[in-house]
């Protein structure tokens, strides 16, 4: 078929999409990108056609909607609301984390559950997809004011969770204090001590190189995308936006295999030094953001860098970007700006960060590009690591879950490359992803029928 007529396709498809979920813009732009991966794909193996899989697998198999009441430190009573999205459990239990920030709503939530379908398949474990969260802001919050709403908010959640149904982890908004306390109320309610919730305290069931674990095995993607041109991290300026959790680590692991980091921003802005974030700075960072909580641009004063508010860090110039914030950061003309300043690696740490637009422009100039979904698999590859070792009630060394998880990245850049290589020899990872991710949940569908 034409390229026309599979567009005609995709356009029919996201009609129906966009008609059934009005509103919900984030979740018809993750569907679309996947669409139109896919329906080529499906066209030529025509089982998945007949079976409707693409748009069963746009379709929940659950969504749960609840309220959150909770006091806050002056007795005040406070109202959120709660979420979780059980999107797909054809190869395991639902697997995602929960968001605790004030942009959460259903569409975000649905797009992100939607994504972490074909990233867990793609990670070679056994676990469907989810996602949840809350409209709650713990900026500003005192830790008993997060105690009190993560103990409401699991009262309600902990009916519809479990080790063998379905297992949150921590995203934007919850760390390892918002975990702590959400496993200590399952345990109350439950009366058990089970692997629930993954991200937990390694004295309590946590797993080594978890906290590190998407940073890093965004960074292990990018250098098996560069080791297709030969290349290597070593030596390359790298630019990161975030200043998080997968900022934080993605920071460290390019700075143990040889590359400069420049950037790192929050809300508010980007610090850029030239001299690069080694790692007497970064514990500098990590103090800042997860102790202190403060912001970044306490770092360009403490050490006389450049502070730019209100912008994020993709002027700069560099050789590699890794989009670790949040979703849609990088615009069309971000993108523009990357590649005219030398960027010829992207290697997403966040959740569909870049726009399509941006994605055109990469495609279009051929530059490697790590989707979300693969690049970022990283931190829930080690998830289903935690998992195995609270089935097994044993800890593996550092080394070893490290080493697994770098397995896993190679595993998942080898799909890509499958079912992502062009005629021309070089790769196409957003359809690579996309297709890798979803023969294995279609074919899961198709043999446990119409459920």
């Amino acid at each position: 078929m034409s390229n026309a007529i599979y567009q005609q396709q995709v356009d029919e498809f996201m009609a129906k999409i966009a008609a059934k979920n009005p509103g919900e813009l984030e979740f018809h732009q993750a569907v679309r990108e996947v669409a139109e991966s896919l329906i080529p794909y499906i066209e030529e193996n025509p089982r998945y056609k007949e079976a409707k899989i693409l748009e069963r697998i746009a379709e929940p198999e659950r969504v749960i909607l609840f309220r959150v009441p909770w006091l806050d430190d002056k007795g005040n009573v406070q109202i959120n609301r709660g979420f979780r999205i059980e999107m797909n459990s054809a190869i395991g239990p639902y697997k995602g984390g929960l968001r605790f920030h004030p942009t959460v709503n259903l569409g975000i939530l649905k797009f992100l559950a939607f994504e972490q379908v074909f990233k867990n398949s793609l990670t070679t474990l056994p676990m469907g997809g989810g996602k949840g969260g809350s409209d709650f802001d713990p900026k500003g919050k005192s830790d008993n004011e997060v105690m009190r709403f993560t103990q409401s908010f699991m009262t309600e959640l902990f009916r519809h969770i479990g080790p063998n149904t379905d297992v949150p982890a921590g995203d934007i908004g919850v760390g390892g204090r918002e975990i702590g306390f959400l496993f200590g109320q399952y345990k109350r309610l439950r009366n058990e001590f089970t692997g629930v919730l993954t991200g937990k305290g390694i004295e309590w069931g946590g797993s080594l190189i978890r906290p590190e674990a998407t940073g890093y095995g965004c960074t292990y993607f990018a250098e098996e995308m560069l080791k297709t041109r030969g290349d290597s991290l070593k030596g390359k300026t790298v630019a990161i936006s975030g200043s998080g959790n997968v900022a934080q680590y993605a920071c460290e692991k390019v700075t143990q295999m040889g590359g400069k980091v420049v950037t790192l921003s929050d809300s508010a802005g980007y610090i850029y030094d030239p001299n690069g974030i080694d790692a007497e700075k970064l514990a500098y960072v990590m103090h800042l953001k997860n102790v202190k909580r403060g912001r970044i641009s306490e770092y360009a004063a403490k050490y006389g860098v450049e502070y730019v508010e209100g912008k994020r860090p993709w002027g700069v110039k560099c050789d590699v970007a890794m989009p670790n914030a949040t979703q849609n950061e990088v615009s069309e003309e971000d993108a523009k700006t990357l590649v005219a300043n030398g960027c010829f690696v992207v290697s997403e740490g966040a959740n569909m960060p870049s726009t399509p637009e941006a994605i055109e422009v990469y495609q279009a100039n051929r530059i490697l590009y790590g989707p979300g979904k693969a690049a970022n698999a990283g931190g829930v590859a080690t998830s289903g690591l935690e998992m195995s070792q609270n089935s097994l009630r044993l800890n593996w060394t550092r080394e070893e879950v490290d080493a697994r998880l770098h397995q896993i990245m190679k595993d998942i850049h080898t799909t890509c490359v499958k079912y992502g290589r062009r005629e021309d020899g070089t790769i196409d990872y957003v359809k690579g992803a996309n297709i890798g991710g979803f023969v294995k949940v279609a074919d899961a569908m198709m043999a446990q029928g119409l459920v």
